[in-house]
């Protein structure tokens, strides 16, 4: 070594290679290249010699679930349990899960593909182990492993916790749409936040729901990779300059008057028997300035953390309650810190492949799951224009080509709307943006209507209240391609009521139907999977998983006893064990010979949880009032309730006591004994869903037709064999179009009847159902404990005139449930009806959704990945 530190040249010490420095857009292919072309060949060849995957026999798996015991929990064999098994195992997954994952992300890198980024405030992805060894392929091998070290794999699987990341159908939807995404190849990322405590976990407590913090991530989270070095500055507040440009262009400047930082968390999701394998990036909010040092030596301690506290703030819960000014400002922060980022992080992406910014439509589809990230239209418009300096007009119209919107709701109270001020105060500069997206999209309302006022005022995304409103639906529609409803009569009713006048403007052609879908991975292979070996062993292969058509065949089998009894047993074994998990969390004994009646789902009016508890009361009336020989003839049922009430929603919550009320009462009387029980199953999620669908004879999908955007929960209990009762809403009607009416129970008013009814009931009088009107009274009387707790909910039916027609609906509710109980006591035509429900579901995977999307919406094509057996 010379004096100065150099080697000499003929020196046999190999040269240190370039230190890589991270840069905004980061490397392109041929840069990369050029890169590793700087490294010594010795270097190269070691580390494509150390990069070899891991081999998947049992004896390397072993080894790998040790080495995580021992070196990463550092623990040993004498000194473990379920859940340290679990870690252990865990982590050996997510080894071979990041070998996919690298492997992915580096192909399409390469290629440069068009993708689409799929935004949802809410991702429900339930446990993650248990999926991601039935994608790889790997429970076989990591079960006997596991096995042998003295574990059993259901414990183990058992001990993970549920991902806090959603709360109900919106979260699993976007769950589901990751699997297909993944399944078929094509490049997609989802983006999301990162909450610390999801909504809540729910507890029972004399009967009322009980909201405690849900903290999830009380251990590391081994199915996610912190990307710390992945910061985004957000800002909030301030004010806007305007200056002139060389041009005399007027530019904007927003001055901000406080900033978060945005920290990434990535989560690989994994295709089924696919090398590909996808990304959530879920981001944490961090502040810019962690402590206040002197503040702390001043002693203002509180002072010192301030920052720290109100940043964190962002990410900390799931759904802030609004009902305070103080919530619907933080739900408002939180929205567009996670558009904000993730807008940065696309935009990122896109600039490292250094095209055109008119190339932008043609590399980056963003698809808005529901109004949560609208924001995002308007803060791509203002990257473009304000920091990228296009012309308005140029950036518009990249902005309206590259998203798309996915609509969940015809319900008025749910389409979300921002005050004005306060809009302003958080966000300046992007109100300035909407109010010019408003003011020239109602120019060319007027000049194609003229002089219709009218029109205009309800097409304006500013809503004329006190104070003004930000309506987020209409700036959705306007700032996107496609807009898309997800079930036949939604997309037909959200054409006909709510964007009526957006269709007579734009056309019919950017209003489309994309009903949605559910993975078949998860709701019938994971959570079924003796139901799932019988039908893989019937039909000769598991391609049905990514071909769920070809569950037709077992159409063929209906007629074939021994199936028939193969297929029942494999029910009631499931029946069993949800009965178990009822025993454990509800302390009440149930028969899995009962009819077990389901109705899990959030608790909301529209869902009408309501009218089923009422009905229960009619049946337990009914049962009360019998001999003892009418009584021998009644249907034993099991009525199963879960689902939570949005913490704020007073008769939702009253519902949840109702319910509990009732339940102590017909539970333990014994008059009834075993005829009817009724179950409230506390903290439903997607884990204890995984028990209950495999489980029920009959599910209760009973909306007011004409306000359930579509439903998945339906697709999930009639793809594993469950009928269902239903209104004429959602999917229940595409439901019924498959599978045949005569295995699907179908009651009440259908939606182009809905206004009239609630019309006569407002106005005329109509009297109240006399068989509602005996339960009201059972209730009044305090039969179901003090009534005076329930008035308000009685109200709903009487002062506020019954605006979910429980009692227009009521009389046909009893029959079809009575048709139920006659139905089901033929087991024979029972089970027929079981197989055919299951046969005929196979449009609804999400496959089919996936890839419509992508034909129709995102224009983007599968890129199958390649092993190359690189870590």
């Amino acid at each position: 070594m010379m004096a100065d530190g150099k080697a000499p040249e003929n020196s046999m010490v190999p040269k240190r290679p370039m230190h890589h420095r991270r840069n905004f857009t980061g490397l392109t292919s041929k840069e990369l290249d050029a890169e590793k072309a700087k490294w010594p060949k010795e270097t190269v060849e070691l580390w494509e010699r150390l990069s070899k995957k891991e081999a998947n026999d049992v004896e390397t798996v072993q080894k790998s679930i040790v080495h995580h015991v021992t070196t990463t929990l550092a623990r040993a064999a004498y000194n473990m349990d379920n859940f340290s098994a679990y870690q252990a195992v865990a982590l050996s997954t997510r080894d071979r899960l990041i070998s996919r994952w690298n492997e992915t992300q580096g192909q399409l890198s390469k290629a440069d593909p068009k993708r689409v980024y799929y935004l949802s405030l809410e991702f429900l992805l339930g446990r993650s182990m248990d999926n991601a060894l039935l994608n790889m392929g790997l429970k076989g091998t990591y079960g006997k492993g596991v096995e042998q070290l003295g574990f059993n794999m259901e414990d183990v699987i058992e001990s993970e916790v549920d991902a806090a990341l959603g709360n109900g159908g919106l979260g699993r939807l976007a769950a589901c749409y990751m699997d297909s995404l993944a399944t078929l190849d094509y490049p997609a990322w989802g983006y999301g936040l990162r909450y610390n405590y999801g909504i809540f976990q729910q507890r029972i407590v004399d009967g009322y729901q009980t909201e405690y913090p849900d903290y999830w991530l009380n251990f590391d989270n081994p199915w996610e990779l912190p990307r710390l070095d992945i910061s985004i500055q957000i800002s909030f507040g301030g004010h806007v300059q305007s200056i002139q440009d060389e041009y005399g262009v007027t530019r904007h400047n927003w001055i901000p008057a406080q900033s978060v930082q945005a920290i990434a968390y990535d989560v690989p999701i994994p295709g089924y028997d696919t090398e590909n394998c996808n990304n959530i990036r879920l981001w944490r909010s961090k502040p810019t300035k962690t402590f206040d040092l002197t503040s702390f030596n001043e002693g203002n301690y509180e002072k010192s953390v301030e920052d720290a506290t109100n940043a964190e703030k962002i990410t900390s819960v799931l759904y802030p309650n609004d009902n305070t000014m103080a919530g619907k400002e933080l739900r408002l922060k939180q929205q567009y810190f996670w558009t904000a980022a993730s807008l940065h992080d696309i935009v990122r992406r896109f600039k490292k492949s250094r095209r055109e910014w008119s190339d932008f439509p043609d590399q980056v589809a963003i698809q808005l799951n529901d109004t949560h990230p609208t924001l995002a239209i308007v803060e791509l418009q203002r990257l473009l224009v304000d920091e990228e300096m296009l012309s308005w007009d140029d950036a518009w119209e990249i902005v309206t080509k590259t998203f798309a919107f996915t609509n969940h709701t015809v319900l008025p109270e749910a389409m979300e709307k921002w005050s004005v001020p306060m809009f302003e105060y958080l966000l300046p500069r992007h109100l300035q943006i909407i109010f010019d997206i408003n003011l020239f999209f109602l120019q060319k309302v007027e000049k194609k209507f003229p002089n219709d006022r009218g029109l205009l005022n309800r097409m304006s995304i500013i809503e004329e209240a006190q104070p003004q409103q930000i309506r987020m639906a209409h700036l959705a529609v306007v700032g996107s391609h496609k807009v898309n409803g997800v079930a036949a009569l939604h997309s037909n009713l959200i054409k006909t009521t709510i964007f009526k006048d957006f269709v007579d403007y734009y056309g019919e052609d950017k209003f489309v139907n994309k009903t949605n879908g559910i993975t078949p991975r998860r709701w019938l292979h994971q959570a079924n999977p003796k139901l799932s070996k019988l039908i893989s062993d019937t039909l000769g292969s598991d391609k049905w998983l990514k071909d769920l058509s070809l569950l037709k065949k077992l159409t063929t089998k209906i007629d074939n006893a021994e199936f028939r009894k193969s297929w029942m047993a494999i029910k009631r074994h499931n029946k069993v064990r949800l009965a178990e998990l009822i025993k454990i969390r509800c302390n009440v004994e149930v028969s899995p010979d009962a009819l077990f009646d389901v109705q899990v789902k959030r608790i909301h009016e529209y869902k009408r949880q309501f009218m089923n508890i009422l009905a229960v009361i009619h049946r337990y009336r009914t049962i009360k009032s019998m001999t003892a020989s009418q009584k021998a003839s009644v249907q034993p049922r099991v009525v199963i309730f879960g689902g939570k009430a949005a913490p704020g929603y007073y008769i939702a919550k009253l519902v949840i006591k109702l319910i509990n009320s009732v339940a102590a009462v017909v539970n333990q009387d014994p008059a009834v004994g075993d005829l009817l029980k009724v179950v409230f199953i506390p903290d439903y999620n997607v884990s204890v869903a995984e028990v209950i669908v495999p489980a029920s004879d009959i599910s209760q999908h009973i909306s007011t037709a004409g306000t359930e955007a579509s439903g998945t929960s339906n697709m999930k209990f009639v793809l594993n064999g469950g009928l269902i009762i239903g209104t004429m809403d959602g999917a229940n009607i595409e439901i019924l179009e498959e599978i045949g009416e005569e295995n699907i129970f179908i009651f009440g008013c259908l939606a182009h009847e809905v206004e009239d009814l609630r019309h006569a009931q407002r106005y005329r009088g109509v009297p109240m159902d006399p068989a509602l009107q005996g339960v009201i009274s059972a209730i009044e009387k305090g039969v179901f404990e003090d009534p005076k707790i329930f008035q308000p909910l009685i109200s709903t039916l009487t002062v506020g005139k019954d605006f979910y027609l429980i009692s227009a609906d009521f009389a046909s509710y009893i029959a079809a449930n009575q048709a139920v109980d006659t139905a089901y006591k033929n087991q024979e035509e029972w089970s027929k009806k079981s197989i055919r429900c299951t046969a005929n579901m196979g449009k609804f995977s999400s496959d089919r959704s996936v890839k419509e999307y992508a034909d129709d919406i995102w224009g983007i094509k599968s890129y199958p990945i390649v092993d190359e057996g690189h870590m």
